[in-house]
């Protein structure tokens, strides 16, 4: 019997398999798993994780290429630093939203007898029949729980007792909710249960680290939201329904104001994407904190284009583990410099607000130390970023002829068709410019960045800017001295965005980043009418993918790669729009980008929150403009 054979038949017998963190992890009916059996997955336990691994993966590297001349599993692993991985540690993109549908299970937190929010019973109803209409596996909530085990030290007596809860399965993409007030008794139990986690986080814990789900039972006893039944948050989003905040999506309301709103809504319900319902429209939350809104009438694209995408890609950092970590120098660095410039001439636009100390925002303990471990230690959140990319460094010819490109060697993990490389491993791609098949050089990319949580209005050239380099895998520079306190600096969630950008610039659009170029992100919009010519607006019809995630640089990667199509001569401008998140922005020149932005944010035409959305969806389409 080898692996595959193995994993078939415990499938058959009902036993749930699957691979977390590259640990082999096992859910099965009571009694099913004998000793005997137990062995025999002892032993063929790295097959096992390597089949498991295998049967994630897109394993036709030969697909249809895009109307660009790669494919996604290429690109893919280009701009996420896959080339030194086998296949089965490779997890080709989906930017599919059906496809994303079809790969999804969610439950529905049953609602209590007494509820009796007629309008988020019937929006709860319709959401049902959308999502399964999609291809989603929506569970009943019996199906979607299990029996979970927890040892846990008793304060005083310092006795050790094992306990039992029932908890949604780690399976589960997302439980939804509705929200509840709490009453006067409720408030009570959590004031007491929240006194003793914190007795038991100081003089039992030490405050060291714990798994979310102990966190929960620890201090959630007394409540009855979604969170608490969640095994492992990093793989089950909670979705919580409401009713709308009329403020949140008022476009009178500055943006700013808007963001305390929206940060207390996601804790007030402790979720990760709250829906706002009412009789004529919808509106969607989560961290990105975006104010779209729909109408009731626009249901099915606001599942498939808005909710779907954030249930299949969650908001989650990139962890320090995917870089190979060096140090360098800014202040030798002429682009850490510009980067400086660069936040400080965007500091009168207002585009960069303040980010948020997760101390100041979250008062109850429990739920900082819940939120610090799904954010991988962070402090806290900010939004938008700056970065500077470094002009290309090739090395050897940059183009190759087709005659040239057929004598080069074929690489490990991608198509032939696609991609090569030569005798001294410089790597080439064959793409698609003007209906012609040229042969590029893959450079070797660099780019300097704010680090997370920084000023970006007003950073440091010492320590808060960091250099993340591609080429066969992603690089992470550090200062060579930093602060104390700045001594776990994390990279930017928008890694993936920024190499995707650069990269996709220096295959398509060459004279773009020749000589480096600027790139922003804020959490905003430019107005259809902002635009002059040579410059150019992509992805307002893209999913709304969170920040952070693989897919968004994906879809950026294809954003600038789109332009090919359009025929772009003297591009001076790219805004590389990301619904329900924001846009991004890169420019041939420093001065260029810093000039239109402060221009359009003075003219009232580039604003934080969704307010230029609207008129942008109504009248282009990937459009030029």
């Amino acid at each position: 019997m080898n692996a595959s054979e193995l994993v078939a038949n415990l499938t058959q017998q009902g036993v749930h398999l699957w691979v977390d963190n590259d640990k082999l992890r096992i859910r099965s009916p009571k009694g099913l798993i004998t000793l005997d059996m137990q062995a025999k997955i002892a032993a063929y336990k790295a097959d096992i994780v390597a089949f498991l691994h295998e049967m994630d993966v897109a394993s036709d590297l030969n697909s249809v290429p895009l109307s660009q001349g790669l494919n996604l599993q290429t690109i893919g692993r280009l701009i996420g630093g896959f080339s030194e991985q086998s296949t089965v540690e490779y997890k080709s993109p989906i930017i599919d939203t059906k496809a994303m549908a079809q790969k999804l299970i969610v439950t529905f937190k049953p609602l209590p007898n007494s509820y009796n929010n007629q309008e988020i019973r019937k929006f709860r109803q319709e959401l049902e029949v959308k999502l399964r209409d999609y291809g989603v596996k929506v569970l009943s909530w019996d199906e979607a729980i299990a029996e979970f085990k927890y040892d846990l030290i008793i304060p005083v007596i310092n006795k050790k007792r094992n306990f039992k809860f029932k908890g949604v399965k780690s399976e589960v993409n997302a439980i939804i909710d509705v929200e509840i007030p709490p009453s006067f008794l409720r408030k009570l139990g959590i004031f007491v249960a929240e006194i003793l986690y914190k007795i038991y986080s100081q003089f039992i814990l030490n405050e060291r680290k714990i798994p979310v789900i102990k966190i929960a039972r620890l201090s959630s006893w007394a409540e009855d939201h979604a969170a608490k039944y969640v095994d492992n948050p990093s793989k089950t989003q909670v979705i919580v329904i409401t009713d709308i905040d009329h403020d949140f999506i008022n476009p009178a309301i500055p943006y700013k104001q808007k963001i305390n709103i929206g940060i207390n809504t996601l804790i007030r319900t402790f979720s990760e994407v709250v829906i706002g319902v009412s009789s004529n429209k919808i509106s969607i939350l989560n961290m990105n904190l975006s104010d779209s809104i729909f109408s009731r009438s626009e249901i099915e694209r606001f599942v498939l284009k808005s909710l779907i995408p954030k249930v299949f890609v969650p908001i989650a950092p990139l962890l320090l583990s995917r870089f190979e970590l060096g140090q360098y120098n800014p202040q030798e660095s002429s682009y850490a410099a510009k980067l400086v410039k660069l936040g400080q001439e965007l500091a009168s636009t207002g585009l960069f607000p303040p980010g948020f100390k997760l101390n100041e925002v979250i008062k109850r303990k429990s739920h900082r130390d819940i939120v610090s471990v799904i954010i991988n230690g962070r402090t806290g959140v900010s939004y938008g970023f700056v970065a500077y990319a470094e002009p290309p460094q090739y090395f050897g010819d940059v183009e190759v002829t087709k005659k040239e490109w057929e004598s080069l060697l074929p690489v490990k993990g991608f198509s032939s068709n696609e991609l090569r490389q030569n005798e001294n491993g410089r790597r080439y791609v064959k793409i698609k410019i003007l209906e012609k098949y040229v042969f590029r050089q893959i450079p070797d990319i660099w780019l300097v960045s704010s680090r997370s949580g920084s000023n970006k209005t007003d950073l440091n050239i010492a320590d808060d800017i960091i250099r993340i380099g591609l080429k066969e895998k992603l690089y992470l520079q550090l200062p060579k001295v930093i602060r104390s306190e700045l001594a776990d600096m994390k990279p930017s969630y928008d890694i993936y965005v920024m190499l995707a950008i650069s990269l996709s610039a220096a295959l398509y659009t060459p004279e773009l980043i020749k000589n480096g170029a600027p790139i922003v992100h804020f959490h905003g919009y430019p107005a259809f009418d902002w635009f002059k010519p040579n410059e150019y607006c992509v992805g307002v019809n893209n999913p709304s993918v969170p920040c952070g995630t693989y897919e968004s640089g994906v879809f950026n990667f294809l954003g600038i790669s789109s332009l090919v199509e359009q025929q772009a001569r003297n591009i001076s401008l790219v805004s590389l729009v990301e619904p329900d998140h924001g846009t991004n922005f890169i420019a041939h020149d420093l001065d260029y980008l810093v000039e239109r932005l402060k221009t359009g944010c003075a003219e009232g035409q580039i604003e934080l929150g969704g307010k230029h959305f609207a008129s942008l969806r109504s009248k282009v389409e990937e459009c030029r403009v």
